[in-house]
């Protein structure tokens, strides 16, 4: 649902806007290395350790479990060959599963492949491949994001763990408006939201929005995501929805930091809505998009108008919605001498 008509006024404070918005270069996954010096003997030390037969010609991968042959190994294959899935082509973490044949795929595919073999058709069954997990636990291996700027290294069992709350890791797409699956880095977003979502860019911390619905009491669960802010060398997104609070129709607006939550407490930020002598005034820290835009909504972290006040607040006779937002962002500063954060208003 779109709003009649919405008219932007962005007061420029002198910060000119970032045109290097270059997609994020996809990057094939960081491949694991042995804790020991020599990779070619440590890899022939787990598999020793499991029974695991070492040959010379190029035989395909079986494995040492119950119900099937011997896990072989070329010594001219090196170890991310071995872990790696020929399903999604990343590396396997255990559970490893084989098929009587011998040949390997993550527990993640198995599911995607209907239990049968992806390269000899035959039903996979529940046989795990111990040889490989035991090479796997000889690992350690960079993090995933590596290419996106993440020097960590970690032991194999530790990096699903660091992964899941990297900084390095993709953003969502923070569109409010549909459920869009894109991810990338901020100037990749950044360039997806003016380009796919055709959204307002606009450079400045201050703002003036008027929103104007024709028949505000057919506005219903609306999401509108007017506008991207650029200041201080960072992006923020403007939000403003109608939906149902309980049994009330309220107006929100709210705005979120193209970033970390670590960075989004550096700012805050300020809206105000009012008309004839009266005004709402909100004052908060924005949500990074880390956290999506239902949470946030549904958290009520935002400038909630009641639709009977923002109706008020449009003057003439409450049947049409002409409302007026004003507000800005402004950044942090650390007072060295007592901890506190004071505002810096004119950066």
């Amino acid at each position: 649902m779109e709003l009649d008509s919405i008219e932007c006024v962005s007061y420029s404070d002198g910060m000119e806007d970032d045109d290097d918005t270059a997609a994020v270069t996809s990057s094939q996954l960081p491949r694991p290395f042995l804790k020991s010096s020599s990779t070619a003997g440590a890899a022939a030390a787990a598999a020793a350790a499991v029974n695991v037969v070492v040959v010379s010609d190029r035989a395909g991968a079986a494995g040492t479990v119950a119900g099937a042959g011997p896990l072989v190994i070329s010594p001219a294959t090196g170890v991310h060959e071995l872990l790696e899935c020929p399903v999604c082509t990343n590396s396997m973490y255990p559970p490893i599963h084989q098929c009587q044949n011998g040949h390997t795929l993550c527990s993640t595919c198995k599911t995607r492949v209907h239990n049968r073999c992806p390269t000899c058709r035959q039903e996979l069954g529940d046989i795990r491949c111990l040889a490989l997990e035991k090479v796997a636990e000889s690992l350690e291996l960079p993090c995933r994001y590596y290419s996106l700027g993440c020097p960590e290294v970690f032991p194999y069992y530790s990096k699903l763990s660091h992964e899941s709350q990297c900084s390095f890791r993709p953003y969502n797409c923070p569109y409010a408006g549909s459920e869009c699956s894109v991810v990338g880095d901020i100037p990749f977003l950044v360039a997806h939201l003016r380009d796919d979502h055709k959204v307002d860019m606009h450079s400045g911390c201050t703002f003036n929005h008027r929103y104007v619905k024709s028949n505000p009491r057919e506005v219903e669960n609306a999401t509108w995501m007017l506008t991207v802010f650029h200041c201080f060398g960072q992006y923020f997104c403007l939000h403003f929805e109608a939906f149902q609070l309980g049994l009330a129709p309220v107006y929100m607006a709210f705005l979120r930091f193209m970033g970390d939550e670590n960075d989004s407490r550096n700012y805050s930020y300020s809206l105000e809505v009012g008309a004839n002598g009266r005004k709402m005034i909100w004052e908060g820290t924005p949500r990074s998009i880390r956290d999506s835009h239902r949470k946030v909504r549904d958290s009520h972290d935002g400038l909630i108008i009641q639709r009977n006040m923002a109706l008020f607040f449009s003057g003439g006779d409450r049947k049409e919605l002409k409302l007026r937002v004003t507000g800005r962002i402004w950044k942090e500063q650390q007072n060295p001498d007592s901890g506190a954060c004071i505002p810096n208003l004119f950066s």
